[in-house]
């Protein structure tokens, strides 16, 4: 937090109080050095300014001392002085409740020219004759997609063992016609391999993709050296990162692509 004449020093949790430890004659709105308070639990603007003001300070001058905490202190405790900051979780590491939810406050948030939320805007509208054109591009192999299951939503649920018991969840999907065509069968090992690198995952038959496509899910893997969850470690899966092409990205955002990577695939 910065005092009101933006000299420094004070932590990001630590607001300046302006005018609080020193002597309390000269008014809310005195412009003497700000004193850092590292925010505890039960803090509030006003109980601040209060403490920071002489005893008999009345209610609107208190207000105004919070209007100066906040002005000083505004890229520390954001636009609304009652929202969320940094500092307003660290005093409270079991959460904040924000109460209700509130209709009908999108339009309020949104910062595009037109005040609705675009769906299709200009850049991906000028984009579409490439886009369009990559539907018919030839590949050689497959094309790599991801997946999700209900019991390992990305990876932070593989270190509860409760929710890794039971079948080998981490396969690569592969529509019959594909297996019989590449020499693939269920339950049996295979190689997928893109341009950066290489994975041996368990086969799964399934009519539930598409030919054409692979399906390995994401957020497998913790066995890799560094890893330290050590009910994850034990379960098997591999990182589908490794297959991921730096070089294969997406044309209007540029992200790395994670869906619809080119790979080979043939029986271990």
């Amino acid at each position: 937090a910065r005092d009101a004449r933006d000299t420094p020093r004070h932590r990001a949790d630590a607001p300046a109080v302006p005018g609080a430890g020193s002597d309390p004659s000269p008014g809310p709105t005195s412009t003497r050095p700000a004193t850092a308070h590292v925010v505890r639990p039960g803090d509030t603007l006003w109980t601040l300014a209060a403490a920071a003001l002489p005893p008999a300070a009345s209610p609107q001058e208190v207000q105004q001392r919070v209007e100066t905490i906040h002005r000083t202190n505004r890229d520390v405790i954001g636009a609304d002085p009652d929202g969320l900051s940094l500092a307003v979780l660290e005093a409270n590491p079991h959460g904040v409740d924000l109460g209700p939810l509130e209709p009908d406050r999108i339009p309020g948030l949104l910062r595009t020219p037109s005040g609705k939320i675009e769906a299709f805007p200009d850049p991906m509208r000028a984009d579409m004759d490439r886009f369009t054109a990559s539907l018919d591009r030839e590949t050689d192999g497959m094309m790599l997609v991801g997946r999700r299951h209900v019991r390992s939503n990305n990876s932070w649920m593989h270190n509860v063992r409760v929710l890794t018991k039971g079948r080998n969840r981490c396969t690569l999907q592969v529509h019959p016609d594909d297996a019989d065509r590449l020499g693939l069968r269920d339950g049996a090992p295979a190689t997928v391999q893109s341009r950066v690198g290489e994975v041996s995952i368990d086969v799964e038959v399934t009519d539930g993709i598409r030919p054409g496509v692979v399906s390995i899910p994401h957020g497998f893997g913790q066995n890799m050296p560094g890893v330290r969850l050590r009910v994850a470690q034990e379960y098997r899966g591999v990182n589908t990162n490794v297959l991921t092409d730096e070089l294969f990205y997406d044309e209007i955002s540029g992200n790395i692509a994670l869906n619809g990577v080119p790979v080979t695939v043939s029986p271990r």
